[in-house]
């Protein structure tokens, strides 16, 4: 059975067309869609006729067509005026919506993973999030759940278990693991929306999201040790082009950067996501310590001189350190650092430390499947070396 809001009388309508009008006007606004102002509701008529209340079911539907699920994770997971009863009231405007698409689909599998995130307490075990513990979080949603789940839905356990199993963002990103999250979502069609699988595909998104906080905090401290330890060589920039920096980034500005985004990093579950440039920076630093691959552009025949790691300093007669104008990507990630120490938002307010301009957001197919907010009782520095 499929959960559903019940058919409602003009009033329900207009209440939650009030509820969501504010939150989807300012997403229209963060993201520069172009949108007319809906007076009545902008004015918050009390008592409005049945064709006010049509033109704003009208506006809604809309929007539901111009706002992509990407938008809508990004703007919730980065807008403080979005609180739980907030979600709650999207998931119901989404489950009562027919035909189910594979947008709406997507929108309803993050927000039940975004409601749960934001009910559960500071300090939740991953084993403690059982089917029972989420089904009791998501009543207010499904109401109460009969928890015999199909045997199809053991996939996703599987894909747990290959996800807690992984060593490092990159395996996780480009090792199938993903893809397997994916088909299972995908070849559920219908059956995504009975109460059992809902609760499930809840349980896997927010476990999902922790083990990839945990590689990507683990790749970070993995970088900054091995900055650390190229320091301690004397070594000052090194080749980072494969993670569009320059071929001569200064160490202590990748340090400076690393360091925000332990803070800042909203992560992304895309190999075409700045979380790409995390990865490549890791690569880019081990290479550099003698450890890893040499990156692409040196098989492709560029000097040798560039893709071997940076050369120690002479000690005794040091060069001023003059780095080659950075990539696009990497100049965001510096512009982040700049501005940590005045605006920084609260944790689970956090933008992202290489968000794209409001004014040009991402097409629809760079939208990632995933993406992580703070994720309660989660300490970015439990495992972060002291000296850095």
């Amino acid at each position: 059975m499929t959960p559903s809001t019940p058919a409602q009388d003009l009033a329900t309508q207009w209440k939650f067309a009030c509820r969501l009008y504010p939150i989807y006007f300012e997403l229209a606004r963060e993201f520069a869609i172009d949108v007319q102002a809906a007076p009545e509701l902008e004015a918050g008529v009390e008592t409005p006729g049945k064709e006010a209340v049509e033109q704003a079911n009208h506006w809604l539907d809309d929007m539901d067509q111009r706002i992509q699920v990407h938008q809508l994770r990004q703007f919730l997971q980065t807008s403080s005026m979005v609180n739980p009863e907030g979600v709650l009231t999207l998931l119901q405007h989404f489950l009562a919506k027919t035909p189910k698409t594979d947008a709406i689909r997507d929108k309803v599998d993050f927000l039940l993973v975004q409601y749960f995130s934001q009910m559960a307490p500071s300090g939740l075990d991953d084993a403690e999030v059982d089917l029972a513990y989420v089904a009791q979080a998501l009543e207010p949603v499904l109401d109460q759940v009969e928890l015999k789940a199909p045997v199809w839905l053991n996939a996703l356990d599987r894909v747990l278990e290959a996800a807690r199993r992984c060593r490092s963002l990159d395996e996780l990103l480009h090792g199938g693991v993903l893809e397997q999250g994916r088909k299972a979502k995908g070849q559920a069609g219908d059956l995504f929306y009975m109460p059992v699988a809902l609760v499930a595909f809840t349980r896997f998104g927010y476990l999902m999201r922790r083990a990839f906080f945990r590689l990507m905090l683990g790749d970070l401290n993995i970088i900054l040790d091995g900055l650390s330890e190229l320091e301690d060589k004397g070594v000052q920039t090194i080749d980072c082009r494969r993670a569009q920096f320059s071929d001569k980034e200064p160490i202590i500005r990748l340090r400076m950067i690393c360091q925000s985004w332990k803070v800042m990093f909203q992560a992304e579950y895309s190999s075409g996501s700045p979380l790409r440039m995390l990865v490549d920076l890791r690569a880019s630093v081990e290479y550099a310590l003698g450890r890893g691959k040499a990156p692409e552009v040196a098989a492709k025949g560029t000097p040798a001189e560039a893709a071997h790691p940076a050369a120690v300093a002479n000690p005794a007669a040091p060069k001023p350190v003059t780095a080659t104008k950075p990539a696009p990507g990497a100049a965001k990630a510096a512009a982040a650092v700049g501005n940590t120490a005045s605006s920084m938002p609260k944790p689970a307010q956090m933008p992202s430390a290489l968000a794209k301009p409001k004014a040009q957001p991402a097409a629809p197919s760079e939208a990632p499947e995933f993406e992580v907010s703070s994720t309660p009782g989660w300490d970015s520095d439990s495992t972060s070396d002291k000296k850095n």
